[in-house]
C-alpha cells in the first residue's frame, strides 16, 4: 500500500505523534541516546522512528513509514530496527500504537524474575502480572516471536536485558502504559531493597476485577486493561495523542514521581 491510499491528513499526524513522542521518552528518563522506538498505526501503514537518530532531531518528515511487511514506502531513513516486534504487535492485536523504552528500571527487572510479581494491583491495568520474554537479539524475528508470546493477554511485557514494550489503542494509551511498567518496575526494586515484599495472590487480584467491573456501571474506573477495538483508518483523536506527546508548547507534561500514570487522561480516580 502507498502514502495515496491512506488519509494524508491522517499520516502527517501520525508522524508528528511519533517524533514528539520520542522526545517525551527522552525527557522522562525512558531512553538514552537513540534507544527503544515509538510507533503509530495509520491503516496498513505504519509510522515509526528512524533507525539511529537522535529523537531531538527527529522531525515529522523524518519519521518513516512502512507497510504491514515492513516494506519503507516513505521516509528519508531506515525504519527503525525493532519494527519487526512492532508489526508483529500489530498483526496479532487491534493496537494502533506501540512504545519501546530502555527504562531503568524496567531494564534492570528483566534481568532478575520471569515475571513481575503483583506487588500492586495496577497490574489489571496491564492485563496482569507483566511477563518477561526470553532474551534476544534486537531487531530479529526471534526477539518478536518472545514479545509476542509475552504479550499474550497483555498490553505491556518487559524484555529480558533489555527493556519494556507496550501497546495500546493510540500512542498516548500505549505511552502510559509504558511508563506504568517502569514505576512498578521501580516498585519492585524499591521493596526488594527494604526486604521480602508480599506479592499480591490470585485471589486478591480478582476481588479488584470483581470490584471493578461492578464499579463500571457508576462510571470513574478506568478502561479494561487490554481493549480489542476494531482497527480504524487513522489514529482516533490525533489532536488529543499529539498533545499527549507534544513538547512544543512548553515542557513535557510528566506525571509526579510519588504516584503511578494512569491509562487515561480522563477524570477517572485512581484504584
Amino acid at each position: 500500500m502507498t502514502t495515496d491510499a491512506v488519509s494524508t491528513d491522517a499520516l502527517a499526524a501520525a508522524r508528528l505523534e511519533v517524533a514528539e513522542c520520542g522526545r517525551r521518552m527522552i525527557a522522562d528518563g525512558l531512553v538514552l541516546g537513540t534507544a527503544g522506538n515509538v510507533s503509530v498505526r495509520v491503516g496498513e501503514l505504519v509510522a515509526v522512528s528512524p533507525s539511529g537518530m537522535a529523537y531531538d532531531r527527529i522531525e515529522p518528515v523524518d519519521v518513516a513509514v512502512v507497510d504491514l511487511d515492513g516494506n519503507r514506502v516513505d521516509g528519508p531513513h531506515a525504519p527503525s530496527s525493532e519494527t519487526p516486534m512492532h508489526l508483529a504487535v500489530y498483526a496479532e492485536t487491534g493496537a494502533g500504537a506501540v512504545v519501546h523504552h530502555h527504562g531503568l528500571h524496567s531494564a534492570a527487572v528483566s534481568t532478575v524474575v520471569e515475571e513481575l510479581p503483583a506487588l500492586h494491583y495496577y497490574v489489571l491495568q496491564l492485563g496482569g502480572p507483566v511477563r518477561v520474554a526470553r532474551y534476544a537479539t534486537y531487531g530479529t524475528a526471534e526477539l518478536a516471536r518472545a514479545v509476542h508470546a509475552a504479550l499474550q493477554d497483555r498490553t505491556a511485557a518487559l524484555m529480558q536485558n533489555h527493556g519494556a514494550v507496550a501497546h495500546g489503542d493510540t500512542l498516548e494509551q500505549a505511552y502510559d502504559r509504558a511508563r506504568l511498567v517502569e514505576w512498578l518496575c521501580a516498585l519492585h526494586v524499591t521493596a526488594t531493597g527494604i526486604g521480602t515484599p508480599r506479592v499480591l495472590t490470585g485471589e486478591e487480584l480478582a476481588a479488584v476485577a470483581r470490584r471493578r467491573t461492578g464499579s463500571r456501571h457508576e462510571g470513574g474506573l478506568p478502561r479494561r486493561a487490554h481493549p480489542r477495538h476494531p482497527r480504524s483508518p487513522g489514529p482516533r483523536h490525533p489532536a488529543r495523542s499529539a498533545a499527549a506527546c507534544s513538547t512544543r508548547s512548553g515542557s513535557p507534561r510528566r506525571a509526579p514521581r510519588a504516584a503511578p500514570p494512569s491509562t487515561s487522561r480522563s477524570s477517572a480516580p485512581r484504584w
